[in-house]
């Protein structure tokens, strides 16, 4: 499966379920395909915003939520709202669209989808005193409805688990034994090549000292 195919299946289920938090019942296959690369092209956009944000701020991929509300800006997800050139002429700075966003976010409009989500604020004390399941989020559920035997160990090392640890490569027959080894016998040979190439005089050098001093 490639990587395009898998990211669009694992993108459908919260589409799925953010028209279902809308009050859609049903819908057709090419309404679910449409919605769902608009999502994603929404989200490669807001990525790619954020990204060249954080390399301009800090130079490096670390986002901080300052790159990521310029994203949000650059995207229209946050209006009304000045931009930063307006901000520094007035000396102060727009929180109109920040505000607005989290109002919305937070709005009973979007309760039912943060229930979905896992994200709609519980007790867990009275939830232990009565005896009920702490509410989980539709992957985490997702997950272990088809994994039987309960162990997060099934999805280990994939997008939906954890990272798996990187594994040495043995070589057989070869003169080093691992992969590491290998890429620093290389690197050791590149470097011992770069520096008796800066030892060698040029050639207009070398032929200007072995020619006599008459010939000049």
């Amino acid at each position: 499966m490639s990587s395009n195919v898998l990211h669009t299946s694992l993108l459908r289920p919260p589409i799925l379920h953010i028209l279902r938090a809308a009050g859609f019942h049903a819908t057709k296959p090419a309404v679910l395909d449409t919605l769902v690369d608009l999502a994603a092209r929404y989200l490669a956009l807001l990525a790619s915003k954020a990204a060249s944000h954080a390399q301009e701020n800090h130079n490096d991929l670390d986002l901080t939520t300052t790159d990521v509300r310029m994203a949000l800006q650059d995207v229209g997800a946050l209006w009304p709202q000045k931009s930063a050139m307006e901000e520094h002429v007035t000396g102060e700075e727009d929180m109109r669209g920040i505000e607005a966003f989290v109002k919305w976010m937070k709005g009973e409009e979007n309760r039912e989808i943060r229930r979905i989500a896992g994200l709609v604020e519980t007790d867990a004390s009275m939830a232990a005193i009565e005896g009920l399941p702490e509410k989980e989020d539709f992957l985490t559920a997702l997950k272990k409805k088809h994994n039987k035997t309960g162990e997060s160990s099934r999805f280990h090392g994939t997008v939906l688990g954890t990272s798996g640890e990187d594994k040495l490569v043995r070589i057989e027959g070869g003169p080093a034994d691992t992969l590491q080894d290998w890429n620093a016998r290389l690197r050791k040979q590149s470097q011992a090549k770069d520096a008796s190439l800066s030892r060698q005089p040029s050639s207009a050098l070398t032929s200007t000292m072995s020619s006599p001093l008459s010939d000049i």
